[in-house]
């Protein structure tokens, strides 16, 4: 004796279609968790700093902002809602003007303010490091830039992408399919 399916062959394959679909936009989500996770984690860390820095209470608060958006779309996107990689690409290129806008600023204050450590080293030494600790600190931020642009770049860039992915999964899955699917994330 077979046993009976409480759904007809051609509602199966529509939801096996449909989570086929969904494969396409939900390692997004799983992608914002990590970023949340991460940058929340180092915003905490640069907070505790803060306290006794401007610029590092500015930066903290900057990146707890970004971290409570990965959070906040995350959710979103296993809605499905294209509102959730909408607010994530944009939330990447917020964070990677953040960076940069540090590294500027950081580049433009440190030949300002002499460092009395590097002074007593150089009087150590017998030669003038200032130049060489000035190459070398704008090369590093420079390359932190460099970097930050491609790899913020390229998150943003694949969180924009999921935005048709999504919008594809709406249009082609019927109602009562995603009507399921959201019960089954809320259980």
């Amino acid at each position: 004796m077979s046993e009976a399916h409480p759904l007809t062959s051609d509602q199966r394959q529509a939801l096996k279609q449909a989570a086929e679909r969904a494969k396409a936009f939900t390692g997004a989500a799983k992608v914002a968790a990590f970023n949340g996770w991460s940058i929340g984690f180092f915003a905490a860390v640069t907070l505790l700093f803060g306290i006794f820095s401007l610029t590092a209470l500015v930066l903290g608060v900057g990146m707890a902002v970004v971290a409570r958006n990965e959070f906040k779309s995350r959710a979103r996107i296993l809605t499905p809602d294209p509102t959730g990689p909408e607010l994530l690409w944009r939330n990447q290129v917020g964070f990677m003007a953040l960076i940069i806008l540090y590294c500027l600023w950081s580049m433009y204050v440190t030949p300002a303010r002499p460092d009395p450590q590097m002074a007593e080293l150089t009087e150590l030494l017998g030669g003038d490091l200032d130049e060489l600790v000035r190459s070398l600190t704008i090369t590093v931020y420079v390359a932190v830039i460099a970097l930050t642009a491609v790899f913020q770049g390229l998150n943003a860039r694949y969180y924009f992408r999921r935005i048709a992915t999504i919008e594809q999964h709406l249009s082609e899955t019927p109602d009562w399919v995603l009507e399921l699917q959201k019960s089954a994330r809320v259980s």
